[in-house]
């Protein structure tokens, strides 16, 4: 399982998870507030966090980059991408892979 993070402009949050539905069908999101420290300061900003299967990983940043560009010069943001593991939900303390379907996450998560 595959952590894509993605800080774009909160006008293009709907569109990017839009996007990342496309690519990699029904996926949860996590969604913050932030303010961005780049080439501009104090600019409102959007966290916004998915896991991904493996092998759709790369397809969801591409989409991301797509849907997040807005045309302007700069503060867009970033997109990223990290392995996760020993994913469990709090209430149950099951393992996420009891809970998907076979392939969505690798084996041992």
């Amino acid at each position: 399982m595959i952590k894509v993070e993605a800080v774009v402009v909160p006008d293009r949050v709907e569109i990017v998870i839009d996007a990342v539905e496309d690519e990699a069908a029904h996926v949860g999101v996590t969604a913050v507030e932030t303010i961005g420290y780049g080439r501009q300061r104090d600019v409102p900003q959007a966290l916004l966090t998915f896991r991904v299967p493996e092998n759709k990983a790369e397809k969801v940043v591409s989409a991301i980059c797509e849907a997040a560009r807005s045309g302007h010069e700069s503060g867009d943001g970033l997109v990223w991408a990290s392995p996760v593991s020993h994913v469990r939900h709090n209430r149950t303390g099951q393992p996420l892979h009891e809970y998907v379907e076979p392939g969505y996450v690798r084996s041992g998560v």
